[in-house]
């Protein structure tokens, strides 16, 4: 295709036949920003304690992408020259190519490096990346920033679906609103501001993080942010009034605006401060995602001769990089997340580096040899159908993987029962035990009971955050013939009173709510648990001293429970594969925290001083040998599920031999 300028150099026209899509002319700088955008993404991932906000460089392509989509249906409406077909069958050119390398790479690694529940979740997630349903999946299975995170190596593909709903009802409810007269801006502005205010409400009010990080309703705004840019340029009116902008930036007359040049370097300095200042444990996107949104829309609005645009974003490297963003984007995050799974811990610095290195080689392999010709070539609809049937197939090998749970026939019998534990609540959940979730306050508890009918028996209180939960099955177990066993938990909120935890929303008046309970009910004995190490457990002296005072003085302090570098099982399959015998071992040091058994003794003296109890999980569980890893020869007695969590059958063995006063 040949590519001429209009006069007023703001629309791309070529010499197809009429029919054919106008597309906006080509921005350097755009490229240059999708590189920004990309890089701070691809920082993240690898080096999260360097760039620990680069993740907002996927609301800078969410701009970026409304924009130019944007642009393109705007365009077209107006001339009367859109075309569903062809809208539908650029994107597949463009996008299907690199996605369907990244999901057979993904499937064949998966094959060699995941376990039977782990690989089938990985083609649930192959046929939800080839369905662009993925950020739907995986808001219903954990947050993007949680430690199985780690372990998914298509979640990055989120956004992608996101887009991807995008492009399918953006033009749809464009053409309808076109061809009713209605003002398409008006429109486009109303939606926004409607799915701006889902998405603080769900951050801000209900605390809903994972809701308004995946959820279309929550991030379209971000898109529309660059539609309702895109419109006011293709009227040619600035978006930002008294400036005198043409339709696709400055006239040469205005090259040495100083607004447009004032402008770009304050989005600039917004996308700065938001890579600096957002961390993952900040209401995201809620407030914040405003920092880089506006940032990306004040930089393409100060449009291509800025000085910054001209000079920073326009040059050739990072032209380059925007150039092969999307399958860097595509590549990068399997890559890692497979060295992380092969390791069985985070990589060292160094593979992370060489794993940046080989996704963006693989990105300029995937873009000169894949991306381009399909694109730049004969423009034929049976390229559009065969990467639609390949996507379909792609999808349908994901699902018949997660559907036949995993191909689990890739190992012995024994090997994949012992590795395949079915997580399960404990039956012995009675009424007195309550347990919350993250996001839940502390008005559940009002709900539960503190004794049964009876309550004859002296009354036992298990209080803290999950790692009080799990011991539960294990105290009704052993010690529920003598106490009333009541349970009192909230998902990373640990039992220290006065403390706040930013990711943790509540947990004061969680823990404000139960102190109060106790106060009230009186329980003869109170114990204490929670993953110490995440916390600053020193606070506890307060909460210990806040007990006294209100006469509870049978007090136990749960030592930490053996923590993995992963979860336990995938453990024992690493091991397992690197044994000669290949045998599952029933104690292993391989994987363990050092950190969490040197915390112990510490937490062990800290309890002596305040003359309270300390029971030590680790002293139960571990030896110079290791920590015990399994209980029997079957899949329920592994002593954990994941990292850090016991299983029923873990729990109840270990509360077996707390001391008995």
């Amino acid at each position: 295709m040949e590519i001429i300028a209009s006069q007023s150099g703001c629309e791309e026209r070529s010499r197809f036949p009429s029919g054919h899509l106008t597309h906006p002319k080509y921005r350097a700088d755009i490229d240059g920003l999708r590189a920004i955008a990309v890089l701070s993404v691809v920082g993240f991932h690898a080096f999260p304690d360097m760039i620990g906000g680069g993740f907002i460089g996927v609301d800078i392509f969410f701009v970026i992408s409304g924009f130019l989509i944007s642009t393109i249906i705007f365009a077209n409406l107006k001339n009367n020259s859109f075309s569903f077909i062809e809208f539908y069958s650029r994107r597949i050119r463009r996008i299907f190519p690199a996605l369907l390398l990244v999901l057979i790479a993904s499937y064949a690694a998966g094959w060699f490096l995941l376990m039977p529940s782990e690989f089938a979740q990985l083609g649930k997630h192959i046929a939800g990346g080839a369905g662009f349903i993925s950020n739907l999946l995986f808001w219903n299975e954990s947050g993007y920033f949680d430690g199985a995170a780690d372990s998914k190596p298509l979640l990055h593909l989120w956004s992608l679906g996101i887009e991807e709903q995008f492009y399918i009802v953006w033009p749809l409810l464009l053409w309808f609103v076109w061809k009713k007269d209605f003002d398409l801006l008006k429109v486009t502005i109303v939606i926004a501001v409607v799915s701006f205010a889902l998405n603080i409400v769900q951050s801000t009010v209900y605390f809903d993080s994972v809701t308004a990080f995946y959820s279309p309703q929550t991030r379209f705004w971000e898109l529309l942010a660059g539609s309702i840019l895109a419109y006011r340029k293709q009227q040619g009116v600035s978006p930002f009034a008294g400036i005198g902008q043409t339709a696709c930036g400055q006239s040469p007359a205005d090259r040495g605006n100083s607004w447009s040049s004032s402008r770009s370097l304050l989005g600039a300095g917004l996308i700065i401060l938001a890579v600096l200042v957002i961390t993952r444990e900040s209401a995201i996107p809620g407030w914040w995602a405003l920092l880089p949104t506006l940032g990306a829309v004040l930089i393409i609005s100060a449009g291509p001769d800025t000085w910054l645009n001209r000079t920073v974003l326009a040059n050739r490297v990072l032209v380059w990089f925007g150039l092969i963003s999307y399958p860097l984007y595509l590549w990068h995050w399997p890559l890692l997340s497979f060295a992380r799974i092969a390791e069985g811990k985070s990589p060292s610095m160094e593979v992370r580096f060489a794993v940046v290195v080989i996704s963006i080689a693989l990105a300029w392999l995937t873009y000169r040899f894949v991306e381009r010709p399909i694109r730049s070539g004969e423009r034929s609809n049976g390229k559009v159908i065969v990467l639609f049937v390949l996507m379909i197939a792609a999808g349908y090998a994901g699902y018949n993987c997660f559907k036949r749970d995993g191909l689990g026939f890739r190992f012995p019998a024994i090997t994949r029962e012992l590795l395949e534990y079915k997580r399960a609540k404990f039956e012995g959940w009675g009424r007195a035990s309550c347990s919350l979730s993250q996001t839940q306050d502390y008005t559940a508890f009002k709900h539960c009971l503190w004794r049964d009918e009876q309550g004859k028996k002296p009354l036992l209180l298990l209080w803290g955050d999950s790692n009080a939960e799990h011991l539960y099955p294990g105290y009704q177990s052993s010690f529920g013939g003598e106490y009333q066993i009541a349970m009192r938990t909230a998902s990373l909120c640990p039992p220290i009173l006065d403390m706040e935890i930013g990711i943790r929303p509540h947990c004061r008046k969680i823990n404000d709510y139960v102190f109060e309970s106790i106060r009230q009910q009186r329980p003869d004995k109170v114990v204490l648990a929670a993953i110490w190490n995440e916390y600053d457990w020193k606070q506890l002296e307060g909460t210990i001293e806040r007990l006294r005072q209100i006469g509870i003085t049978d007090i136990d302090l749960i030592g930490p429970a053996p923590r993995w570098t992963d979860n336990l099982p995938r453990l024992l399959f690493l091991k397992f594969r690197s044994d000669v015998f290949r045998q599952i071992p029933a104690r292993m040091e391989f994987g363990l925290r050092q950190d969490v058994l040197q915390l112990d003794p510490v937490l062990s003296d800290f309890a002596r001083q305040l003359h309270i109890s300390y029971i030590s999980p680790i002293r139960i569980l571990c030896n110079e040998d290791g920590c015990i890893t399994r209980l029997g020869e079957t899949g329920d007695t592994l002593t954990a599920y994941d990292h850090v969590h016991l299983t029923t059958k873990g729990s109840q063995f270990l509360v077996s031999q707390f001391p008995r006063n």
